[in-house]
């Protein structure tokens, strides 16, 4: 009998399928355009996005136009690429343009759907970004797609990491950009970092479409982006530190695997403390739980959890003397990210290689408020109705799935339960041989480096021949996960979320395509595509007879998203199927998450080894388990965004405060009012209201004056005077100190005094932000401990972090002040060597920036710095082949 929930969805629909019947007529308009656009020149469809242009520049809605502007785009990816687009990739551009998520499964043409919500609002002139995972999709999309838009009459850019300043800031100005996530972060920073407004590189965010947008989104959410810099090396304490943590026993912490956190006990305390007074880390009489110790207790806990909580291989791999991170979710190795608060340079000391000193933040910023920073913003994935309630509660984003262009045939097996993880992959390892000796492709999928190679030994053993995917091999990415489909392949793939190439059965025609247009521009790319298409067709018979693609996966994952991706591999575009998961009771997720009453029911049944229990209750089994972990997940991400939306309401200000002052031709108002306002609060730290002369600290007052506003006024006599109130001192300060001003400016120059003003603002709310954003972070580590005495933490960080944040802007008018009243001009000779420190020291500052989370780069091989022969031939905005992190034309290239 059904239950009232399904009745009213039978007869009303659900809501996706509202969504959906929404936008049919939509679709059938741009179908019924179809004949009209096929008719136009390819010099009439450039005319009539300039048409389409005008229109929307003189007022009519993006909604109005969008039919004609999907029928040209349509007609143009058609004669570029030869790809019509289906109509359900006009569904999913529709919603992407509307501000969704566009959920499309695998295979469905995500790439293409893009290009039409990006043609459309691009017709406002205001920028499109299309952020994807990685810098191979970066350059393969905007290449690929770029066809498209070019055909259109607009103009496509791309960025990736280490980009000359001239091709960034032209990619920025195209119609078009595509870009990671990372690189866009990155340059929202830096341009917050640097101290002339032709230098900046984003003027605007308008409409960002975001490919995988649940990885990007809500995955690597929750690690903020950082630029730092260099602090003190203390590579000598973390050495020491590990020394003493592989003496530790079980009965010295605590290891707690479902939040992945490790903690001392008071005989690992007490073990802890014998082993640090002997190597002098501890003083005779103290204690770690001394005041004093702070630093040596954060040391060791981030040593413990080093060892603990990361493992080689799959949390990081040592590559190049060097630990590099991979992240949990795509199996990418992360460049460039370090893990903050010392806990990077604890595994490095862990594995013996370079410790790279710690960093202080210049600035960050979270995923969350980098994109909420959009007018609008749209999403493309293939699995997102999981976290439906996080893009909505956080972006304000709906999710909407989008039919497939052919139904679904692929065959999802119920998960196969084995008692250990010996018996499942050996299981798993007859299957694939059976699927091998018919030429089914098999896809092999693990959570870890070193599963994989586990695998990859386990199959050679057996003389099957196949291709290993992982962060190890990241670089031969696209071609493996393209060959995946052919007859009798078999890849074993670490993490197959976000990769961006489509497992075609028979191989990937697209591959095949781009490569043959690639070796020859001018060929027609339709016919390239018939020839291509005509040789895939035999093998492609051969892999469907055989069943078509077969997924096995080794072990569930945390998120129920990252499971169906691997799933989605197969059977795509109404391709047949197949997919099982092979789990054991010794699987992280299993062991962690209720394996105790599966044992039992195992034990009862009475299994012998080798035999696997399958069943529907397992799958709904493993599903709510892994739903409490994504709403555990959600909750922490949540409380981190609070805390964050705190620093970012105040980062808006900050940034607001530079780009006003960049803007400004002339500070001298600003200025102005922060003198005066320092004189109000001399006035009344000094002569407080409502009390008598003979109360006033007038020797303090004085020796302020001088110290902070630079005039030598008669404070003492004026507070003497009868009559004489705290207005009139005040009167009296603003005059001298107006006049002081006044004269400075005639001697420098007026355009003089204008840069050193705006030079002064500038550097000053640098060095307090980054002076401020350091408080925070000691704030926000301790403000936890509130809790204990029943006080809110986010409340206690709220009115702490204000009143830190009313500190900083009051110290902040101060030191303008003060080095504007100490600025004295010099000869013209020494005016020109002031001005080129000021610009060596905004120079230095955009360097850092440009460095991200990396120090210097290694100088290039052969380099020596007395031998111009041996730098080689770098541009002028290209990095100096010394490895200074420097542009060329600042360093070793610049003109003496």
């Amino acid at each position: 009998m059904l239950g009232l929930g399904k009745i009213a969805k039978k007869v009303f629909g659900t809501p996706n399928d509202r969504k959906i019947k929404a936008v049919r007529p939509i679709v059938e308009k741009i179908n019924a355009l179809e004949p009209e656009f096929e008719k136009l020149s390819d010099e009439a469809i450039k005319d009539k996005t300039e048409e389409l242009a005008t229109r929307a520049m003189k007022g009519e809605s993006l909604d109005a136009l969008l039919p004609e502007a999907f029928a040209n785009c349509r007609e143009g990816a058609r004669r570029t690429l030869g790809l019509r687009a289906f109509d359900t990739q006009l569904m999913g551009a529709i919603f992407l343009h509307q501000g969704n998520v566009a959920e499309q499964k695998t295979g469905e043409g995500k790439t293409l759907t893009a290009t039409f919500a990006a043609y459309l609002n691009a017709l406002t002139h205001k920028g499109v970004h299309i952020v994807t995972v990685n810098e191979y999709l970066v350059k393969r999309d905007a290449e690929w797609m770029g066809k498209v838009f070019a055909s259109l009459g607009l103009t496509t850019g791309y960025i990736v990491p280490n980009m000359p300043d001239d091709l960034k800031r032209h990619a920025y100005e195209c119609d078009i950009t595509y870009a990671t996530n990372n690189e866009l972060g990155f340059d929202y920073l830096r341009d917050n970092m640097k101290a002339e407004l032709s230098e900046i590189y984003q003027k605007e965010h308008n409409f960002a479409i975001v490919d995988e947008v649940d990885s990007i989104l809500i995955d690597e959410a929750r690690t903020p982006l950082v630029i730092s810099g260099p602090s003190d090396d203390r590579s000598d304490m973390y050495q020491t530190i590990d020394g003493v943590i592989p003496s530790l026993v079980p009965e010295h912490y605590e290891l707690d695997e479902k939040t992945r956190n490790v903690t001392f006990t008071d005989e690992g305390i007490e073990f802890l403390e014998e082993q640090l007074r002997a190597r002098e880390l501890l003083e005779e009489g103290f204690t770690l739980y001394d005041p004093e110790s702070t630093s040596i207790v954060h040391h060791v806990n981030q040593g413990l959890r080093a060892h603990k909580l990361f493992e080689k291989d799959k949390d990081y791999i040592v590559r190049n003397n060097e630990v590099v991170l991979i992240d949990e979710f795509t199996g990418r190795m992360m460049a460039g990210r370090r893990l903050g608060d010392g806990l990077h340079q604890a595994i490095e000391a862990k594995e013996g290689v370079d410790i790279k000193p710690e960093n202080i933040t210049l600035a960050s910023v979270t995923f969350q408020n980098y994109f909420r920073l959009y007018n609008k913003l749209g999403g493309m994935t293939g699995t997102a109705l999981t976290e439906a309630d996080e893009f909505m509660e956080i972006y304000g984003l709906g999710v909407v799935e989008v039919p497939t262009n052919v139904p679904v045939s692929r065959v999802d097996e119920d998960d196969a339960v084995y008692r250990t993880a010996a018996e499942k992959y050996a299981a798993m390892i007859e299957k694939v041989k059976e699927a091998h000796a018919k030429g089914q492709p098999c896809l092999v999928g693990t959570t870890s480096i070193e599963k994989s190679e586990m695998l990859s030994k386990m199959l050679d053993g057996e003389g099957i021949k196949h291709n290993v995917l992982n962060a190890r091999l990241h670089e031969q990415e696209a071609q493996i996960v393209g060959d995946a489909g052919k007859l009798g392949a078999v890849t074993i793939a670490t993490n197959m979320a976000g990769r961006g190439t489509d497992i075609q059965l028979g191989g990937n025609v697209e591959l095949k395509v781009q490569e043959a247009l690639s070796a020859d521009p001018e060929a027609d790319p339709i016919a390239i595509r018939a020839k291509i298409e005509a040789e895939h067709a035999d093998e492609k018979k051969q892999v469907l007879e055989s069943g078509g693609l077969y997924v096995l996966a080794s072990e569930r994952h945390e998120s129920r998203r990252i499971d169906n991706q691997l799933r989605g591999r197969s059977g795509r575009q109404g391709d047949p199927g197949r997919s099982s998961f092979f789990l054991s009771l010794e699987d992280d997720l299993m062991r962690i998450f209720g394996s105790e009453r599966l044992e039992k029911v195992l034990t009862s049944l009475g299994l012998k080894e080798g035999e696997a229990i399958i069943h529907p209750w397992v799958n709904k089994s493993l599903e709510r388990a892994q739903g409490k972990v994504e709403g555990r997940n959600f909750d922490i991400r949540k409380q981190l965004l609070k805390f964050d939306d705190v620093m970012n309401e105040q980062r808006k200000v900050i940034f607001g405060q530079r780009r006003d002052i960049m803007e400004s031709q002339d500070l001298h108002e600003i200025t102005e009012d922060m003198r005066h306002q320092v004189i109000d609060d001399l006035v009344d730290q000094y002569m407080p209201r409502n009390t008598y002369a003979d109360q006033w600290d007038t020797q303090g007052f004085y020796a302020a004056v001088i110290e902070q506003l630079g005039v030598d006024v008669p404070v003492i006599a004026w507070c003497e005077e009868d009559g004489v109130d705290d207005d009139i001192v005040r009167e009296r300060l603003i005059e001298a100190t107006d006049k002081l001003m006044e004269g400075k400016a005639e001697r420098f120059g007026p355009e003089n005094m204008r840069n050193i003003e705006k030079h002064f603002l500038l550097q000053t709310i640098d060095a307090k932000w980054r002076e401020h954003l350091l408080t925070l972070e000691h704030l926000r580590s301790v403000v936890g401990f509130r809790g204990y005495a029943q006080r809110d933490p986010l409340n206690e960080y709220k009115n702490e972090s204000f009143q830190l944040f009313e500190g900083m802007l009051d110290s902040l008018r101060s030191d303008v002040t003060q080095r504007l009243s100490r600025v004295e001009p010099a000869s013209e000779e020494e005016q020109q060597r002031m001005m080129q420190q000021m610009l060596e020291q905004e120079q230095a500052a955009a360097a850092a920036a440009d460095l991200t989370v990396n120090t210097a780069e290694a100088a290039a091989e052969g380099f020596d710095e007395n031998d111009p022969s041996t730098w080689g031939n770098p541009g002028r905005n290209d990095l100096c082949p010394c490895g200074s992190g420097k542009k060329f034309k600042h360093c070793h290239g610049e003109l003496t």
